[in-house]
């Protein structure tokens, strides 16, 4: 009689054990929101390799295609040249050609934006990009680095020449200061304090737990 007992005791506890991981597992089924149920592209422009740090974080976390803007003629080296081409280019409306080439867009659902902050705004070659590509429908998500004078008015251009995307809270960080001769940064204790801060930006927007 004890040897029955204890076999259907045990039946009863592997059923009970089957039941409450299905149950467990249900929850993630629901998970619509998440990049992994979406297609990511991360775009960055990149001149001191901080926003680049930065993109390839956001990449290590959610996956994706990670893309880095190129142009068909390259701003020059020296940086108050670059500095005064962009002032230029601004002031005129001047939209560099772009070399990259993104194929199939409209696959992708989330679109990351990284820029450095150029004269407090959005740099020309990123306006070249929102102008070229439809981003209709898509979610946007802006990510800036800068010399400390925070993101300028770049967050609310990709507003403006995007009306009909939705546009995810941005992250700003701090990087190089390429007029000081204070160029890539992204290293030892700041890359740590940072990706933590990316991570942070990144469950605060839902994009990860």
């Amino acid at each position: 009689m004890n040897t029955k007992i204890k076999y259907w005791l045990s039946i009863f506890a592997v059923f009970c054990l089957l039941s409450s991981c299905s149950r467990a597992q249900k929850p993630g089924a629901q998970k619509s929101s998440r990049p992994e149920d979406k297609k990511v592209l991360i775009v960055y422009l990149s001149r001191t390799k901080n926003t680049k740090a930065v993109a390839e974080m956001i990449h290590r976390h959610i996956g994706g295609k990670l893309v880095e803007l190129e142009l068909k003629n390259p701003y020059p080296a020296h940086y108050q040249t670059t500095v005064d081409q962009v002032a230029r280019e601004n002031a005129s409306g001047f939209l560099p050609p772009l070399k990259t080439v993104i194929d199939s867009i409209e696959t992708y659902n989330l679109v990351f934006i990284g820029f450095p902050t150029w004269g407090m705004q959005l740099p020309p070659p990123f306006k070249s990009f929102l102008k070229q590509y439809d981003l209709s429908g898509k979610t946007i998500i802006p990510f800036n680095t800068n010399a400390g004078y925070g993101v300028g008015n770049g967050f609310e251009t990709i507003k403006q020449l995007c009306p009909n995307s939705k546009i995810l809270k941005g992250f700003s960080t701090e990087g190089g200061k390429e007029r000081d001769g204070i160029l890539y940064i992204m290293e030892g204790n700041k890359a740590v304090q940072v990706e933590e801060s990316v991570k942070g930006w990144l469950q605060e927007i839902s994009i990860i737990k």
